[in-house]
């Protein structure tokens, strides 16, 4: 088949870029090279797939590029959930906006794509599901704000204002973004399954979770967690943690999102639905940090707990995945060896902290408390 990546020089868009043309395929990468994640024509760009450095947003070369197009992997994003909160429009420009131009071409041109998967986020939900003992299973909207100027991190009961815990977050639990970027992502997946269902493309939306390994953007201070601390630990500056690093999320190897991938792909049972992608399991963000020290040789460096909370942040968020499980999906990463990897591949690159810089942009918008 002829398939075209949106996005597929990134981190997440280039290893499926590799799987796709691993299984034969003919696969197109369209993407505009943003300059906040890559300097260069990245190295690793698979040379078995044509390249088009051009954006989305762009109808005229996006109807160019879709000629004879059957499948479309709509990874393309601006990513980065802080500074969506001060560059609203850029956020809602590229990932809104430019999501619906991709889509008024499948409305109004001719064209061969039988499916549409793209990728939405775990960012959509908000908080995560919890439990409260008397209240039983609840979905608190989030954490007040003089909650959180009194250091008082763990999520509450919105009915009976105990203590909750963690459970995993199905599909089925009501989205109540947190950000920007979440909203935009949240837009992204709506518009997507509508346009999909209204005129018979086939459609699936994977909602991610927190993504990990080689080729993610090691001098990018807006993407993930993981690669952010890993920046830090290859300066030898400590890693900062907000709140008090007890907060959890669900870590997934990249490997495990492009299998993902594949397997909707394939299965048609999969069309017109939605899916979360994780490992069902929680590590905390202070777990994460001391595991990546440790792997890169630097555990003296220890990690420095803020005491302080940004604006938008979610306490506890894990994926229940047992829909997508019921398609064939099982996590072949554990932790310790996605981390591994991760730290393998850090070891060669050229990591530019800007950390600081990023944290002074939040502060200056009033985001961090």
């Amino acid at each position: 088949m002829k398939i075209m990546v949106t996005g597929g020089a990134g981190f997440i868009g280039s290893h499926l870029v590799d799987a796709l043309v691993n299984e034969g395929h003919e696969v197109v990468i369209y993407d505009n090279l943003d300059a906040q994640v890559h300097k260069k024509v990245p190295d690793y760009l698979n040379s078995q797939a044509t390249f088009i450095q051009k954006d989305i947003r762009d109808q005229s070369d996006f109807k160019d590029a879709m000629k004879d197009v059957e499948v479309i992997f709509h990874e393309a994003s601006a990513v980065g959930v802080g500074q969506s909160m001060y560059q609203v429009g850029h956020y809602v420009d590229v990932n809104t906006l430019g999501t619906a131009k991709m889509l008024e071409l499948l409305v109004n041109e001719e064209h061969s794509v039988k499916k549409l998967i793209m990728a939405s986020s775990m960012s959509i939900y908000g908080e995560g599901a919890y439990v409260c003992e008397d209240d039983g299973a609840v979905h608190p909207s989030g954490r007040p704000e003089d909650q959180l100027k009194q250091h008082d991190w763990v999520m509450k009961c919105p009915i009976c204002n105990k203590n909750t815990e963690p459970i995993p977050t199905s599909e089925a639990k009501p989205l109540i973004p947190t950000s920007i970027y979440a909203i935009t992502k949240k837009d992204q997946e709506e518009m997507c399954l509508v346009i999909g269902k209204t005129y018979g493309i086939p459609t699936v939306a994977l909602r991610y979770f927190n993504v990990y390994g080689p080729r993610q953007s090691l001098n990018n201070p807006y993407t993930g967690v993981a690669a952010i601390f890993s920046s830090r630990i290859k300066n030898d500056n400590k890693p900062l943690i907000f709140e008090d690093g007890k907060q959890s999320r669900d870590f997934v190897s990249v490997h495990d999102i492009v299998q993902a991938n594949l397997l909707v792909l394939k299965k048609s049972e999969a069309d017109y639905n939605t899916y979360n992608v994780g490992t069902g399991i929680p590590t905390s963000i202070a777990q994460i940090t001391l595991t990546l020290e440790k792997l890169y040789g630097k555990p003296e460096l220890g990690i420095e707990i803020a005491d302080k909370y940004r604006s938008g942040d979610i306490r506890d968020c894990y994926a229940d995945i047992s829909r997508l499980e019921s398609l064939g999906y099982s996590p072949k990463y554990t932790l310790e060896d996605g981390m591994k990897e991760l730290v393998e591949w850090g070891e060669k690159q050229k990591a530019k902290d800007d950390f600081e810089a990023a944290n002074a942009e939040l502060q200056k918008y009033k985001l961090v408390r």
